[in-house]
Formats: structure tokens, C-alpha cells, sequence
């Protein structure tokens, strides 16, 4: 028998975006007690849901899931979208992850704020069904704002939450959300554009390089795809080029002394240059001779870089080699 006076307990995915939070806000409404996950790799941070979760008050679980998200990003069931997301099988393994807390810590159900036809690939129906299949959570995954517009779940059915109460949003159009915000007194909300880098064109290139060329990498390996330029030197090794003062800290932030060689042009404005896990003698001095191309040194001019080894410091005089001859190596 069904406990009516039951309180329904619901943890949710959260992206921090409008969607997400409206989605909560509706169930919070129908006396739901909601909770957020969100996760963290080097791909997507958890920023924008810590904002949501201040601004509404919804408890929030960060959670890093990088060597999870690693094992099924090498080889996502579904493929990869237009670059190196691999949306469908990404959600899977989400609400899965989600699904074993659910279970441990005593919720009845988990949501998302996701909305019927929003995107193309990964919004379809057929789409969220292949995810709660995978997910291994099959009818326990709401989602509040298309629910009319999809099959009924099993807290539905158990009475914990009112279908009556719950929303048939579908397609492309941001207006119901628009005004629904409204209704909830939120104004201050990012716009719908993702913010994972597997989406972008240049971050994917440079991982799938990395993912060609090593089969073990740190996360800070995986951290450093977002800073400077990539340039492959030969099959096992690759330098990073710093391209202004930001770079050049992020750079010397993530870099590993124990493996690492790090190259500094001296007495002449220039970039930090990494070269992950060194390299032979040939390699390390055209490293050397990159890292002064990209410095405000004379043409032509014999430069005195400084390599810091894992067994110390080099001082290295290369000759700066121009950017332009060295366009071809590029990620």
C-alpha cells in the first residue's frame, strides 16, 4: 500500500543551466525534496551548478568521475557526435552514477531537466530511452518538464509525484522556459550553450591526438589541452607552447618536474614551453629552438633557453625558429 503522506526524496542532474533548475523548482513546488548531483572531469567543471545551488538553495553533490568518464569516452556504445562528445552514452553513464547514490542514500527517484526535441541527437525520444536503458535505471528517471509528452515512470505510478502537476514542454523553442522562470521570480540564469569542451573543434583534435599517441595519461595531461599551442613533433612527442601570461602559469601549474621539461627563453619576453615526458637529444633542442621562435627575440639571433629537466637545470643557445616554418607541426 502506497504511504500518501510520504515526502518523495528526488536527486537530480545538474548542468547549472535553466533547464536544469526549472526542473527542480517544479518538483520542489509538488512538495518533492529535491537534491543535485553534479560531476566534474577535465572536459566540464562544476561551476555554473555551485552557482545554481546557492541561488535556490538546493543541496549539491560534487563528484569527480574523470577515470569513469575516461573508461567510456575511449569508446563510446554510440559513437561521438560532430567532435568527441559522446552525448548519449555520456548521460548513461551520469545517471547511472546517480542511480547508485540514489540507492545508498535513500532517494525514491532521480530527474533531469531535460526537454522532448530540444537537441537534435541527444533530446529525441528514442535518445532518452537508449539513456535510461543504459542508464540500468529504467523508469526511475523524471523529467519534469517534457513528462506529459513521455511514458509514465514509476514514482508516477506509485503515487509520489503528480502527473497533473508535472509539465509537456517539447521542441526547440526557449519561450516556456523563459516564462516559466518568470513565474519563479529567476532572471539570472546562463544561456542554453553547453560548456563541454568535448564539443569543441580544437580541444577534440588535441585529444584525439593524445588518445593516438599515449595510452596513459594524467589528468593534468588531460587539464593542459586547454592552454597554449599543441605541436606534434614526432610519434612520442608533442610540446605545448604558451600563447600569453595566462597560459604560461597554467602551464607551469600542471606541468610534472619529475617527467616534464620545461623551456624559458632568456632575457627576452617569450612563452613557458612543456615537452610531457622529455624527449631525445635532436628533439629537446628543436623544442628549444620553438619555444625562442615564439619569443620577442631578434631574427636570426642565437638564444640561450633555459630547459629545466627532471635532473636539473640547461642552459640550451638554439636559433629561433620563425612560427611560420613551423605551422605543419601544429594540433
Amino acid at each position: 500500500m502506497i504511504d500518501n503522506q510520504k515526502k518523495a526524496r528526488a536527486l537530480g542532474l545538474c548542468s547549472g543551466g535553466l533547464d536544469s533548475i526549472l526542473s527542480a523548482l517544479v518538483l520542489r513546488k509538488n512538495n518533492v525534496e529535491v537534491e543535485w548531483i553534479t560531476f566534474e572531469t577535465p572536459f566540464f567543471s562544476p561551476e555554473k551548478a555551485i552557482k545554481a545551488s546557492k541561488t535556490t538553495g538546493i543541496p549539491l553533490i560534487v563528484k569527480n568521475v574523470t577515470e569513469e568518464y575516461l573508461t567510456m569516452l575511449k569508446n563510446p556504445h554510440c559513437g561521438y557526435g560532430r567532435n568527441m562528445n559522446p552525448c548519449m552514452d555520456c548521460h548513461s553513464l551520469m545517471f547511472r552514477i546517480a542511480g547508485g547514490i540514489m540507492e545508498e542514500s535513500g532517494f525514491d527517484f532521480l530527474f533531469s531537466g531535460e526537454v522532448l526535441g530540444q537537441r537534435p541527437m541527444s533530446q529525441t525520444l528514442s535518445s532518452l530511452r537508449y539513456v535510461e536503458k543504459h542508464s540500468g535505471y529504467g523508469g526511475y528517471i523524471l523529467r519534469p518538464l517534457s513528462a506529459k509528452k513521455l511514458p509514465v515512470t514509476i514514482p508516477e505510478k506509485k503515487g509520489l509525484i503528480n502527473r497533473e502537476l508535472l509539465l509537456g514542454f517539447s521542441g526547440r523553442s526557449r519561450k516556456p522556459q523563459a516564462a516559466l522562470a518568470a513565474e519563479f521570480g529567476i532572471s539570472d540564469y546562463p544561456n542554453p550553450a553547453g560548456g563541454c569542451l568535448l564539443t569543441d573543434k580544437g580541444f577534440s583534435r588535441r585529444l584525439k591526438d593524445l588518445f593516438e599517441h599515449q595510452e596513459y595519461f594524467s589528468e593534468n595531461e588531460l587539464n593542459i589541452l586547454k592552454f597554449g599551442r599543441h605541436l606534434r613533433l614526432n610519434q612520442s612527442t608533442k610540446i605545448i607552447v604558451g600563447r600569453n601570461q595566462s597560459d604560461n602559469e597554467n602551464i607551469e601549474k600542471l606541468y610534472n618536474p619529475s617527467s616534464d621539461m620545461l623551456f624559458k627563453v632568456n632575457l627576452f619576453p617569450g612563452p613557458t614551453t612543456v615537452m610531457p615526458n622529455g624527449g631525445k637529444r635532436e628533439i629537446v633542442i628543436l623544442a628549444a629552438s620553438i619555444c625562442a621562435g615564439y619569443g620577442r627575440v631578434p631574427e636570426y639571433s642565437q638564444i640561450n633557453v633555459t630547459a629545466q629537466t627532471p635532473n636539473g637545470n640547461e642552459i640550451i643557445k638554439v636559433l629561433a625558429i620563425p612560427p611560420g616554418k613551423i605551422r605543419h607541426l601544429i594540433i
